[in-house]
């Protein structure tokens, strides 16, 4: 009798202590800071970047920011603002190996680096012996939607359903090889509830293969549409070799100012800390 009632102490203290339980659900939330710097969250749907990836180290907490469990072998990843969950393709751009993952945590903690990923994602896109990789992210819009739609707390959108359309198939032929691959077209685009239907918290591993395109590493400051006060801001970092770079966007011209560009990790490191110590807090490492 004895004993049963310890084993029964040990069952009610490991549940006390033991893993919170999953909870999916739909995160934004607040302006917040880490390692000194604000980031402020938004939704974006259609968002591409570039920057540095590295791997998450092992002290992670049982769950994800959105309340998934934290698992080093899924394909998964952090990123500082984005909406959670959100569906991404990473493009290892040293080797132009792809992969999708579910961002479903925040991080990493510091300007440097753009995502934190999973040691099973840094495996399948081969990152280097550092753990460091230049990557491209462009988040899936579709996907992300139905990622949002199927956990509890997103915002409530009303959004007329887009017809269906005749749906027609044909015979492409598959990169590289004469075989064809049956694919499905649809006229017009699909509704939002029909992109909700199957959505998955373990995303399939799948590796797609593109043209390496390692670029060049350069530290990013903010953008301008007034030219005045990009010569400014270059003013105040002009010691550290910044110019203004124009560009167009959205149908306007924006002007932003660059640093670089730079051979290692080491050295754009460097210079974004001696921009950030100027008080240039929205400044990035970035892959042009």
């Amino acid at each position: 009798m004895r004993r049963v009632s310890v084993l029964l102490l040990a069952v009610l203290l490991a549940s006390c202590h033991g893993t919170p339980p999953a909870n999916p659900h739909y995160v934004l939330g607040s302006p917040y800071p880490a390692d000194g710097i604000w980031y402020y969250p938004r939704e974006s749907f259609e968002l591409h970047e570039t920057g540095l990836a590295t791997v998450y180290r092992s002290d992670h907490p049982d769950l994800t920011a959105d309340g998934e469990v934290f698992d080093q072998s899924a394909l998964a990843a952090a990123h500082q603002t984005l909406q959670l969950p959100a569906i991404a393709r990473i493009t290892n751009l040293e080797n132009g190996r792809q992969v999708v993952v579910r961002i479903n945590d925040r991080g990493p903690a510091t300007p440097h680096r753009l995502l934190e990923v999973t040691r099973r994602t840094a495996t399948l896109l081969a990152f280097p012996s550092d753990g460091v990789a230049r990557v491209r992210l462009e988040v899936l819009a579709e996907q992300s939607q139905a990622a949002v739609d199927a956990v509890p707390g997103a915002p409530s959108l009303q959004i007329a359903a887009a017809p269906r359309g005749e749906v027609t198939q044909t015979d492409l032929p598959a990169p590289g090889s004469a075989a064809p691959v049956r694919t499905a077209l649809v006229a017009g685009s699909p509704s939002r509830s029909t992109a909700a239907e199957a959505p998955l918290l373990r995303l399939p591993e799948s590796i797609s293969q593109v043209a390496p395109d390692p670029g060049q590493l350069f530290v990013a400051l903010s953008s301008f549409q007034n030219y005045q006060y990009a010569a400014m801001q270059r003013a105040r970092v002009a010691a550290l070799g910044a110019t203004v770079v124009s560009r167009y966007e959205n149908g306007g011209q924006l002007f932003r100012i660059m640093i670089g560009p730079f051979t290692t990790v080491q050295q754009a490191d460097s210079v974004l800390d001696q921009v950030l110590a100027a008080g240039v807090t929205d400044a990035r490492i970035v892959v042009e």
